[in-house]
């Protein structure tokens, strides 16, 4: 499975708990909430990065972000005369990660990237963005998106393996005045434009299928070289609340008392093995499952790329930033092996990697101690979380836009959703109250409880409550009780229809042929992905493997021209 695929391996859990609390009624934290959400949603002046790197699996996918971002949610301002601003910034570049086959894993995938990205700034604009980072004169964001998406499946297929393409139930306005659903990156990306103003001089790595608000300041003066976000316990982390919290399950980042605000990193221990690990750092004043984005100053990203620049030219090896990168510069040697022995690792591999990492420490922290190594960025235990990694997680969390409650009000009020039925012509249509409609058009039938559409045009819709409809074109569209059906195109007199508990999806080649491809809302694609499911003529690996290096832009448009032909067919 590719790294991606797993990129909170330790703390999915966290961000999954149906019980997880709604967000903090204190008044500081609503506050928190209040201008993050202000400043999430502004139309005039939404915060984004000087530049925005997005680390796609091939080149067709780069491109198709480049043009799309350039052209959507990192669009330049219009100034006050109607221009375009003139400056370079902001500015995005995508790359894909042309390594050896198993991946570069997290880690070096970083590296190379953000050194592919400055090249790609240097032939196409003529920046070089390396060295405005390291004059603090922009700020940078990386965003990881390759990898298989086999928990999601069966809809990154439909996308052509473009993982972060996967829309969401919800429409968002284009610059030429036309609706389509906004996609998971494109929302992530508006999300995480908080932190930009704080991060003047450095490069945020983020993932691409998770949006958060949150309940602890985004507004931060950097004080260590590495910072990396995480969910800190009100409490100290005592035995009793280490195994409350399940902290035994989690990468756990471990904050020092006191003025320093050091850190350290360990995975999946229990209590009486961190505190022993741990002991380096003194007091332990709070801790907190690792959410695994980041951000790095510029010159220890230059010490990064120094320090494996053998590995970034031989494009070999694959090293992942938790238990390659911060863990061996934050933990003490035997500690780091006996952690690294659990994954299976051997001692002499653990030691001599310790033994790297520590003299690139050393040598780092003599000439660069203004800031210290590693901190934490705490973005409070009651932030709102909505992951979109998993096939269960896009149903419950696109489920809420219908649903009651602070939660919900504030997916809502992030993607725009000021009414139930939002830009639709539904005249003969019975709409339940508590549906979520978006963009669609249809002369008859009903939408039922708690069902999220987008995009959607038909003669005559019967969607089932609980239902998840997005980028559908049919005579007549059927979906049963908790159906999923995406990016379904069809001309026929029976139109698309699909049973109770149903996924089905389409993919298209550039020739504009689809085939189906189906599922069921119980499936995990990671589980199924070598299995030939019911309905089906291939796996899933088999439908990955056929979409490599497909034109994601070419057949986008193609898909546009099969939706507005087939709609048009039935007088929409």
């Amino acid at each position: 499975n590719d790294y991606n695929d797993e990129p909170l391996s330790t703390t999915t859990a966290t961000m999954t708990d149906t019980k997880r609390p709604h967000p903090s009624s204190s008044q500081a934290a609503q506050a928190i909430i209040e201008s993050a959400m202000s400043a999430m949603t502004s139309t005039t002046k939404p915060p984004l990065y000087d530049v925005t790197i997005v680390c796609t699996t091939d080149d067709y996918q780069a491109a198709y972000w480049m043009d799309r971002l350039s052209n959507g949610v990192c669009k330049k301002p219009t100034t006050a005369t109607g221009n375009n601003d003139e400056g370079v910034y902001p500015m995005v570049l995508a790359v894909s990660e042309d390594w050896s086959p198993s991946g570069a894993g997290n880690g070096l995938g970083t590296l190379y990237a953000f050194q592919k990205a400055c090249r790609v700034a240097q032939e196409k604009f003529g920046v070089d963005i390396g060295s405005d980072l390291k004059g603090g004169k922009i700020s940078a964001a990386l965003f990881h998106t390759a990898g298989k998406g086999t928990r999601l499946a069966p809809l990154p297929a439909s996308e052509n393996n473009n993982k972060p393409g996967v829309k969401l139930p919800v429409c968002h306005q284009l610059a030429d005045g036309s609706y389509e659903p906004i996609t998971v990156l494109e929302a992530v990306v508006r999300q995480t434009g908080i932190y930009a103003a704080s991060r003047s001089g450095r490069l945020s790595v983020y993932w691409g299928d998770q949006i958060f608000v949150p309940t602890a300041p985004f507004e931060y003066t950097p004080s260590h070289h590495v910072d990396i976000m995480c969910t800190l316990e009100e409490e100290p982390p005592t035995e009793k609340v280490w195994q409350e919290r399940g902290l035994e399950k989690y990468g756990v980042i471990a904050v020092a008392k006191g003025e320093s605000g050091d850190a350290a990193q360990v995975e999946k221990v229990d209590h009486p093995t961190a505190v022993r690990m741990l002991k380096n750092l003194g007091d332990i004043g709070r801790v907190g499952p690792s959410l695994g984005s980041f951000s790095v100053s510029a010159k220890i990203l230059e010490a990064l790329c120094e320090e494996f620049k053998e590995e970034l030219a031989a494009k070999d090896g694959k090293l992942d930033t938790d238990p390659h990168f911060w863990m061996p510069l934050t933990l003490p040697q035997d500690e780091y092996i006996s952690l690294m022995s659990q994954k299976g690792v051997e001692e002499d591999e653990s030691r001599s990697h310790h033994m790297r990492m520590s003299k690139m420490k050393e040598s780092f922290m003599a000439a660069n101690s203004e800031l210290g190594l590693f901190g934490a960025v705490d973005v409070g235990n009651n932030a709102c979380w909505w992951d979109y990694g998993q096939l269960k997680l896009y149903i419950t969390n696109n489920l809420k836009l219908s649903e009651d409650g602070a939660d919900a009000d504030l997916l809502r009020r992030f993607f725009g959703v000021t009414s139930r039925v939002m830009n639709s012509e539904l005249s003969g249509v019975n709409v339940d109250a508590s549906a979520s409609v978006s963009s669609c058009k249809a002369k008859s039938g009903s939408v039922g409880a708690h069902s999220s559409i987008a995009a959607v045009e038909a003669e005559e819709i019967q969607i089932g409550e609980d239902a998840i409809v997005v980028n559908c074109a049919a005579k007549k569209i059927v979906a049963g009780k908790g159906a999923v059906l995406y990016n379904l195109i069809s001309e026929s007199e029976d139109g698309i229809v699909a049973e109770d508990g149903d996924v089905i999806v389409a993919v298209t080649d550039t020739d504009g042929k689809s085939m189906l491809l189906k599922s069921k809302i119980d499936i995990c694609g990671g589980q199924a992905w070598k299995k030939v499911l019911d309905g089906n003529t291939v796996s899933f690996e088999e439908v990955h493997k056929q979409n490599r290096d497909a034109d994601v832009s070419t057949i986008e448009k193609k898909r546009k021209e099969l939706y507005k032909k087939a709609s048009s067919s039935f007088g929409l």
